[in-house]
């Protein structure tokens, strides 16, 4: 199912997601240009933007409001059966680790299954990972628009009944306040690798 989801994730974004190479062109100008090991074809503009969605809590909540320090974004479920639970508590793990160094950081997961992912069921979910964790949920189009800017995918697959599973990209976003998406992680960075990049990012904005 991982394998599978993985390449998903890369045949969706190919067309955006660069290799690993210096953002930017290794531009002078790029405060984080020390930072970047991953870019995003035709720069990092190309990826997010504001988004208005239901908080955990019952609230809505722009951007702005979400992504008021260094921000690991993840769009999953709570159903997810192996990947996302995978994840959400790798970013966690990186939270943490930022924190022992002075760095503080928030996880945040968007649902992309939002017929099941009520904000107290997003509550429950994220509490027990993380107590800073944000759940974000909202109406179908909401939730779309939010995945067209960070150009994720995901699909609804076919059941008989409640216990579908949604096949989706696996990307961790890294966004900060007033710089919006500078970079991005793939399912195999580790919490260590994360927390160095976060903090490179944290020190230079």
């Amino acid at each position: 199912m991982i394998r599978a989801i993985a390449a998903v994730s890369t045949v969706a974004l190919i067309a955006l997601m660069g290799g690993i190479w210096y953002a930017t062109n290794g531009s002078e100008d790029d405060q984080f240009a020390e930072c970047r090991s991953s870019t995003v074809a035709g720069g990092a503009g190309a990826i997010g933007g504001p988004f208005e969605l239901v908080s955990e809590d019952g609230l809505t909540v722009t951007d702005q409001d979400v992504i008021t320090e260094p921000t690991l974004l993840y769009f999953g479920y709570t159903f997810c059966p192996d990947v996302c639970p995978l994840d959400t508590a790798r970013n966690a793990e990186a939270v943490e680790l930022l924190e022992t160094r002075g760095v503080m950081s928030t996880p945040a997961m968007i649902t992309i299954d939002p017929e099941r992912d009520t904000p107290e069921v997003l509550k429950e979910f994220t509490d027990y990972l993380h107590p800073k964790m944000i759940g974000l949920t909202g109406t179908t189009a909401q939730i779309k628009a939010a995945s067209r800017a960070y150009k994720t995918y995901y699909k609804k697959q076919d059941a008989e009944d409640e216990y579908y599973l949604v096949d989706h990209s696996t990307f961790t976003y890294l966004v900060l306040p007033e710089h919006g998406f500078v970079e991005y992680f793939r399912r195999e960075t580790t919490p260590e690798q994360i927390a160095d990049t976060v903090s490179c990012y944290a020190n230079k904005s």
